[in-house]
């Protein structure tokens, strides 16, 4: 009793029939169709996502006995041959297994011959950058010129392996990884021919774990199905792969949205019944946080989504604010690479959470303490970003400063002549003249056309025709301006604010704890 894996049995026999690598599959088409075929391509990507499959249909294009062309026939004796692995002008070699340089001199040695049957001898060589020194010194004269009658097919997972000179005599096509949808579409396909009852759930499961790998994808499908007994499930899925059910990291993060440190260290307790690996945990977590962000950031994303994992995120959408949820990714993932660093697995995990319910309250404290003091707290790294903003206490102000406000205020000043306004203090109000004592600060300011237009409004403000006096500050006693006064005032503010982030219990419990440091700098009044 013989039985074909489904990667070998659905495994593509026509560029029509492959899922993805579309921008490959059109530049090969062309290439075939318009006669311009080089005689050296090399296929780089991750396992399992049709670089030898893609390199036997282009062998085929070219052997095929109706001709060179895009859509082999797959019934003549060469289609057939090729699809079985034994036809005699393919020539494929496993790199990783004929590393010296004898082998790769003893399989050049036949270049020069005409092919037996074929149109083309095509060399496919996988995982080529196995090869050694002396075997990529050997190829590329080859490579360089071949005889009209070879072609060369390279495919490898790390082209960062190959030598420069080898790179530069091939065509490079650099396969994608496999989107999860053209994934499951494909499983969808499949067990839909197979005659094999599924679950949704259960295809989206091996989908996500094949990690962009169709080839994977379609083993752990295998497994699945023997696992399950042809008909699968979303349970039995779970466990074949050894993925945490979602439920539990749904009421993981409903725990920490209700602030529940208790029921956040009883899910735990539960989790660790099945011997997780606590890695995986932080990540389906990071997950679901990414996604409720998402939706956070698009609430359209969920619109025609009828799926339970929909159902699923639309009440934690709810419960959570932005914040919370980016505090929370940031905290997971920092988390998962310093798992390692915990003494025991579930107490890492378990301070993981417990972290991101400690910077949720002390982000809250801060608020509560200083309704006018916005908290940023960056778990990496615990120094605070802290802004910061107080009243500022008015000073008395003479009659002079103050009657120049007023004509301002009258004038309804904008642009650049308020600005030259404000650096202007008012020395005195003459009939039809104001002395104005400008401050070296606003002396860039100071051009005719600036000058005319502030003249224009002031006499509009006061109903009469008057001229401007402008008198340089130097050599004049302390001259006091508006914009010297918000200046001071701005001062003022961030010197308090910046008191009131320092003598705050909960920023020097952050020092005192986690060895935070305030950023002066990063203090603003709000």
């Amino acid at each position: 009793m013989s039985y074909l894996v489904l990667a070998r049995k659905w495994r593509p026999k026509r560029f029509t029939e492959l899922a993805g690598q579309e921008h490959v599959v059109r530049a090969l088409v062309n290439a075939l169709e318009s006669g311009r075929v080089h005689h050296a391509f090399l296929f780089t990507g991750t396992r399992g996502v049709g670089k030898t499959t893609i390199a036997r249909i282009f062998a085929k294009s070219l052997n095929c006995e109706i001709g060179v062309t895009s859509n082999p026939c797959g019934q003549c004796s060469t289609c057939r041959e090729i699809d079985e692995g034994r036809f005699v002008d393919l020539l494929e070699v496993d790199a990783a297994s004929r590393t010296k340089v004898d082998d790769t001199r003893e399989l050049l040695d036949n270049v020069q011959y005409a092919p037996a049957r074929g149109r083309y001898k095509v060399y496919l060589i996988d995982e080529v950058h196995m090869l050694s020194t002396h075997s990529f010194n050997a190829l590329l004269k080859t490579l360089e010129e071949p005889p009209p009658h070879v072609k060369f097919l390279l495919a490898t997972t790390d082209p960062q392996k190959l030598p420069v000179t080898v790179l530069s005599r091939c065509l490079q096509f650099n396969l994608k990884r496999m989107s999860q949808s053209i994934i499951t579409a494909r499983i969808n396909e499949i067990l839909t021919a197979e005659k094999i009852t599924f679950d949704a759930d259960a295809v989206r499961l091996i989908a996500r774990s094949a990690q962009g790998s169709m080839r994977d994808a379609l083993s752990l499908l295998d497994q699945a199905i023997a696992f399950s007994g042809n008909a699968l499930n979303a349970t039995d899925t779970r466990t074949m792969l050894g993925t945490i059910d979602r439920s539990h990291i749904v009421a993981l993060v409903t725990a920490l949205a209700h602030r529940d440190a208790r029921e956040v260290l009883r899910q735990i307790a539960s989790l660790d019944e099945h011997a997780p690996d606590y890695r995986d945990v932080l990540a389906e977590l990071a997950g679901l946080l990414q996604k409720i962000a998402l939706v956070q950031a698009v609430p359209d994303l969920l619109k025609n989504d009828e799926t339970d994992e929909a159902e699923t995120i639309k009440p934690l959408v709810e419960l959570l604010t932005p914040e919370d949820v980016q505090l929370f990714y940031q905290i997971a993932i920092i988390g998962r690479r310093d798992l390692d660093l915990a003494p025991e697995p579930r107490a890492g995990i378990e301070m993981v959470l417990l972290r991101m319910l400690a910077f949720r309250q002390l982000e809250e404290g801060m608020s509560q303490s200083h309704p006018s003091v916005s908290v940023a707290v960056s778990p990496r790294n615990p120094a605070s970003t802290v802004s910061a903003s107080s009243g500022t206490q008015q000073t008395p102000v003479s009659s002079m400063h103050q009657d120049w406000l007023s004509i301002m205020r009258a004038a309804n000043l904008s642009g650049i002549a308020a600005q030259l306004a404000a650096h202007c203090s008012l020395q005195a109000r003459l009939p039809g003249k104001l002395q104005l004592v400008l401050d070296k600060d606003g002396e860039h300011l100071r051009r005719p056309t600036v000058e005319d237009k502030l003249r224009q409004a002031l006499s509009t403000a006061l109903a009469e025709d008057v001229k401007l006096e402008f008198v340089s500050e130097a050599g004049q006693s302390v001259i006091d301006t508006p914009a010297k006064r918000e200046q001071a005032a701005a001062a003022d503010r961030l010197q308090m604010a910046a008191q009131a982030i320092n003598e705050d219990p909960n920023v020097k419990s952050m020092v005192d704890v986690f060895g935070a440091v305030v950023q002066p700098e990063s203090i603003k009044p709000i």
